[in-house]
């Protein structure tokens, strides 16, 4: 069934769908009065049915709202340095189908790559983190974030309950880590980390962990992580 995300909670029983969503489903799907669609938002899926279009909305009328079975119950936030060129959409789309509820770039001092338009990026990023939470039949979209600096991610970071530090040197093995509904998890870029900001890192709270004697790539290891993560809370 196709499903469409929303910024608004439907209100008295119907919702109007406007812009590209609008005319995506009576230009591109051909969808007919009658026709059944979902409506996703924060984790509420509504089901639909269309009673009318106008050149570009199409009004639904709501027939029940429940929670997202798809939606994981670990709340995981990766923090990613910024990696090169496009691997960053690559890690925005897997641990999105993975289910990541949030990632949040960040520079550190072995970062190749800065974003000199970061909200013009951003732009992207969210586009792509949309079109695979559809795909994959999230009940949300998880946001994407840019923090200038690793200090600014690890004072973030260690607001959560489960702050993880991916650390080829050091840690204790991922799947001995106690998870709980609030993890969050910050991998370094081509380069690691460097030793001093691992140490500042693990001085503020984060806990290192260690992925074993081979070395991933900056584009696997966010990856490997989510699903590690989401297999020991039970999500996979």
């Amino acid at each position: 069934m196709p499903r469409f995300f929303i910024d608004t909670v439907p209100a008295g029983g119907t919702y109007t769908i406007t812009g590209a969503d609008a005319v995506h489903i009576g230009r591109s799907l051909r969808m007919r009065s009658g026709d059944e669609l979902t409506l996703c938002r924060r984790g509420t899926e509504y089901l639909c049915r269309i009673e009318g279009f106008t050149t570009d909305t199409v009004t639904v009328e709501i027939m029940s709202a429940q929670p997202s079975a798809n939606e994981p119950s670990l709340r995981l936030t990766v923090y990613q340095a910024l990696p090169k060129s496009d691997k960053a959409e690559f890690i925005i789309q897997k641990c999105t189908e993975l289910g990541a509820s949030e990632l949040v770039f960040f520079e550190s001092k072995r970062c190749v790559a800065h974003l000199t338009d970061p909200d013009k990026k951003l732009v992207r990023y969210e586009r792509i983190a949309l079109e695979a939470a559809k795909q994959s039949g999230r009940g949300l979209v998880p946001q994407v974030r840019y923090i200038p600096d690793m200090a600014g991610a690890v004072r973030e970071l260690v607001t959560h309950e489960t702050p993880l530090l991916c650390y080829e040197k050091d840690g204790a093995r991922l799947s001995d880590v106690a998870v709980t509904s609030d993890t969050a998890v910050m991998i370094g870029s081509e380069g690691g980390f460097d030793p001093e900001e691992a140490d500042l890192a693990a001085q503020m709270g984060a806990k290192p962990i260690w992925l074993g004697n081979r070395i991933l790539r900056c584009e696997t290891a966010p990856v490997a992580v989510t699903a590690i993560l989401m297999h020991i809370f039970g999500d996979i």
